[in-house]
């Protein structure tokens, strides 16, 4: 490619902004470099780990803890010393990289690692009115998408997979999966021990000496100044492992269909002479680094493939509790969990593997588990240097406005009819869209009793992906987030703790609300209607949001090829859950095809295989699945 696409006039005047210098990043600029462009953006607010470097080839290990634009722009510009690579170690959210500097560039590539930051460049692109190519990694699995304003649809023209979410009660009482013993562990227990104090938390927090009294008590995890560590310890241990499952077990209803939990105290696991030795060993494995400092290494436990027996958590909770409060004491308070914390991990694997325990529930690794907590996909170089080709290929197709020949390829592990790379015609627009075609949404919600504050924070900001929201009912301004005068936030601040009912101009059943981000220059219109009950389980955010829906089938087209001589149809493909009972991914935005009874293509693929296909749909760590055989697709035409 380098030496055909380097003479092309409209390759070396382009100016490409690249947003991300992760895996797909590294590979991309490379690969922009070679290709023949000469003015290249690159905008990536992190810095270089130690992880990144098995996959991320332009950096060393020199490297770790520099900016990772600067030192990919460095490390290009050492085999291509005549071209230009500005980079900006920033987050692309900053208001510095608003629609006008977006402008400037003709065509936006993303290789971006999560739906937030995708969403917010989707939005300024199609503000800027600058051809978007999308693209995400997972594993083998890949794929490259194409958005161009009002002829393709946009990013978020279909659903994407949202975080999964538990219901309080199953994480709190009634697990079933390993999955709920780690956010138990992560979300509550170690959020309680370590985190903010004041944050709203469903452990229970009174001890067994307090539970026939109705008198306010102490909290039984705050330590007394004068109290142990090692008592503390088995204090919090015993607390959670074994009183706090007694008291479920006296709920005798919730057990009926359910299989019992086994109370577990320290005495029963370890005798004292055990648990005083927690602390007794040699800290030589200790560092000023407080993320180095490991519980494993003090117990002289190495692998972290390993399993441990029940006696093993138990003794690496006491001691991870411990080393937390005597080698990390000023960070307590302030912490949240880090995938990349080796304590952090440790305790909160120990902590899920004894409540799966209690619950009969198979144990796991320290690996596995934090795989779990942090939502890891292990990434595969090679995939991302395929993926980062077909984003120069798509980038080349759309500055030479080769819109007939625009294709969103899919990588996927294994052959399906003799094809790894599945390329799909684009799709149009999609009409239902509230962010390209300004369809207003519905939301279901109860104005007596939520407050603006629950709408901005679970609406606005977590579903619609607004940073800065204003929010306007008529005329009338209820809420706005940025620079705002200082009388005015007094006023704001006041009408995010009312009910939406009692708001100065209030909501209620019919109202339209006119909800904006000045930053991304992108609003949408929600229509209110009231309702009083809303199911805990399926429904915990105690309000629905509703307007996005699936496209219809597009009118009976005759097949036509979109490479590799795979032909099309129109069969939809429906919401379907992860390759694991522990959903990473929920959806899926493709539609499949089915080949005509006269394909001359093979018909000797497993159709196992083909029940069963991955496909990557959003951030690097979404999977679904797809039933049926994804034996080909189809576009729905652009005009």
């Amino acid at each position: 490619m380098a030496s055909s696409s380097s003479s092309s006039p409209v390759i070396k005047d382009a100016k490409v902004l690249m947003v991300g210098a992760g895996g797909i990043g590294c590979e991309l600029l490379k690969t922009l470099a070679l290709s023949g462009f000469t003015d290249i953006h690159i905008i990536d607010m992190d810095t270089i780990e130690v992880s990144n470097l098995n996959r991320q080839f332009l950096f060393r290990q020199s490297h770790v803890g520099q900016s990772k634009a600067k030192v990919a722009r460095d490390a290009v510009l050492r085999f291509r010393p005549r071209i230009n690579i500005t980079s900006y170690h920033a987050n692309v959210k900053d208001p510095d990289f608003n629609v006008d500097f977006f402008k400037q560039f003709n065509v936006v590539l993303n290789g971006l690692d999560n739906l937030d930051a995708r969403r917010h460049v989707n939005r300024l692109c199609l503000a800027a009115d600058v051809p978007l190519v999308e693209s995400g990694t997972t594993g083998f699995l890949g794929q490259v998408t194409v958005h161009v304003k009002g002829r393709t649809e946009c990013y978020e023209c279909q659903p994407k997979p949202a975080p999964k979410t538990y219901p309080v009660c199953t994480i709190t009482s009634t697990p079933s999966k390993f999955v709920h013993c780690i956010v138990w562990a992560k979300d509550l227990l170690f959020a309680k021990l370590f985190g903010d104090k004041n944050q709203d938390n469903d452990l229970n927090v009174r001890s067994s000496d307090a539970a026939s009294s109705s008198e306010n008590v102490e909290d039984v995890f705050e330590r007394r100044k004068d109290e142990d560590i090692d008592q503390y310890g088995r204090k919090i241990f015993d607390h959670v492992f074994g009183y706090n499952i007694e008291l479920a077990l006296s709920n005798e209803e919730t057990w009926k269909n359910r299989n019992r939990p086994k109370p577990i105290y320290s005495k029963d696991i370890l005798s004292d002479e055990l648990a005083r030795q927690n602390g007794d060993l040699d800290k030589s494995y200790e560092s000023d680094d407080g993320l180095s400092i490991s519980a494993m290494a003090s117990l002289g436990m190495k692998n972290p493939q390993d399993i441990w027996s029940l006696k093993e958590n138990s003794r690496i909770f006491l001691e991870a509790l411990r080393l937390f409060f005597t080698k990390r004491e000023k960070e307590i308070g302030n912490l949240s969990f880090d995938k990349d914390d080796q304590l952090a991990v440790e305790f909160v694997t120990a902590a899920a593997n004894i409540r799966a325990a209690s619950f009969g529930i198979p144990l796991q690794s320290l690996f596995e588990a934090k795989g779990i907590a942090g939502n890891i996909v292990h990434a595969v170089a090679t995939t991302n240097a395929v993926i980062a080709g077909l984003i120069v290929i798509e980038a080349i197709k759309v500055l030479k406005n080769d819109t007939k020949n625009y294709r969103m390829t899919y990588c996927l592990e294994h052959l399906s009819r003799r094809m790894l790379l599945m390329p799909v015609e684009p799709f149009e627009p999609n009409k239902s869209c509230y962010v390209c075609s300004e369809t207003p949404l519905l939301l279901e919600i109860n104005t007596n009793l939520s407050k603006l504050k629950d709408f901005v924070e679970k609406i606005v900001k977590a579903k619609l992906g607004m940073n800065l929201p204003l929010i306007m009912n008529a005329s009338n301004l209820l809420y706005e987030a940025g620079d705002v005068e200082d009388d005015m936030v007094a006023i704001y601040t006041a009408n995010l703790e009312k009910v939406l009912a009692e708001l100065p101009s209030p909501v209620t059943s019919g109202t339209m609300l006119t909800v904006e981000d000045l930053q991304q220059e992108f609003s949408c219109h929600i229509n209110i209607k009231h309702r009083e009950e809303f199911d805990e389980e399926k429904e915990p955010d105690g309000m629905v949001l509703l307007g996005w829906t699936q496209p219809a089938p597009a009118a009976e087209n005759k097949d036509k090829s979109v490479g590799n001589g795979a032909n099309t149809s129109d069969a939809p493909i429906t919401a379907v859950e992860s390759v694991n009972d522990d959903e990473i991914g929920i959806v899926s935005t493709l539609k499949k095809r089915k080949l005509p009874d006269d394909s001359n293509m093979s018909n000797t693929v497993d159709e196992t295989r083909h029940n069963k296909q991955l496909q990557v749909i959003d951030d690097e760590d979404d999977l679904v699945v797809l039933d049926g055989n994804l034996d080909g697709f189809k576009k729905r035409r652009l005009s």
